[in-house]
């Protein structure tokens, strides 16, 4: 059976206007921090599950 993957969109709409210059850079940084680590668990999931496929196929050929 097969996995179907979800797929996060992301739109990034940048403002502008004398708004933009009091808002603090704080909470971006954050933002885009917890982003960063979601990307790298995801990038270290795929690699664990390639991983642990290639263990399993090496083990079906030496079965067989």
């Amino acid at each position: 059976m097969a996995i179907k993957r979800n797929r996060i969109n992301i739109e990034v709409i940048a403002s502008t206007g004398p708004e933009t210059d009091r808002i603090d850079p704080a909470p971006n940084n954050a933002a885009l921090i917890s982003l960063a680590r979601l990307i790298g668990r995801q990038i270290a999931r795929e690699q664990f599950e390639r991983k642990l496929a290639a263990e399993r196929k090496a083990q079906r050929q030496l079965r067989s």
